[in-house]
């Protein structure tokens, strides 16, 4: 069995290019420690520390649609529902620990936690 380090996504909006192009599908690899820690550098996250997940974003993601290069351009162009995706997305395939939910049956009121399929990922192989 090999170890994947890249997963395939389809953004629920998509990117719309300076031509109007629509690119949906994309894909991305798995961060390094490296592309945690030199954004911190940066001075656009020390003047502002919500960028760190535009240049983490940008450096994570290998394939959008035909796009040639990924760049913080390309992320801080996305609609907010994309970028919000992009970071579930992220958090998914680098946490060990899967997401969970807290939930309530709606028939008997029993309270619960379950574990959250993330349904739209598909391994690279």
């Amino acid at each position: 069995m090999a170890f994947t380090t890249e997963y395939e996504f389809e953004l629920p909006r998509g990117y719309v290019d300076e031509n109007g192009t629509l690119h949906k599908r994309g894909v991305m690899r798995l961060a390094t420690a490296a592309d945690e820690i030199l954004p911190m550098r940066d001075q656009r996250v020390q003047q502002n520390p919500g960028y760190l997940t535009i240049i983490l974003l940008a450096r994570v993601i290998t394939k959008l649609g035909d796009l040639r290069a990924i760049d913080t351009r390309v992320i801080e162009r996305l609609f907010t529902a994309d970028l919000a995706f992009l970071q579930n997305f992220y958090r998914h395939i680098n946490d060990i620990e899967p997401l969970k939910a807290h939930v309530m049956c709606p028939k008997c009121e029993h309270e619960h936690e379950v574990e959250l399929p993330f349904l739209t990922e598909t391994a690279v192989v």
